[in-house]
């Protein structure tokens, strides 16, 4: 079903906007508000626009980005506060990746290896 990057969710300072893919809807209520949190906060925090994606192996990535010129992005700040993030939220990061494991790429939850179903 998804053969390279699932985006997550995302934050755009520019356009005050946030965004959650439908697919991930079902995620309980506060997990949806904690991203939603989180998300907005950093680009309130550095600026430009940032995504949450996963990989094609269920690895959750920060992606930053900030609009060519853009004084107000903190490039550096944005390296430590994904860097915080990480350490602070690891068991919710983590939860994320092992539910994409199972339920979008078809992976066995303890060891990452595929269900055998091909």
């Amino acid at each position: 079903m998804y053969q390279d990057r699932i985006v997550l969710c995302g934050s755009n300072a520019y356009e005050k906007k946030y965004y959650l893919n439908d697919d991930f809807r079902g995620l309980p209520a506060e997990v949806q508000k904690e991203l939603k949190i989180m998300c907005v906060l950093f680009t309130e925090k550095v600026g430009g626009v940032l995504t949450l994606e996963f990989d094609e192996e269920g690895e959750l990535e920060f992606h930053t980005t900030a609009k060519e010129g853009d004084v107000m992005y903190d490039d550096i700040g944005s390296g430590l506060e994904v860097k915080r993030l990480r350490e602070e939220k690891q068991d919710l990061l983590e939860a994320l990746e092992m539910y994409v494991k199972v339920f979008f790429l078809g992976l066995d939850g303890e060891d990452g290896e595929s269900d055998g179903e091909e």
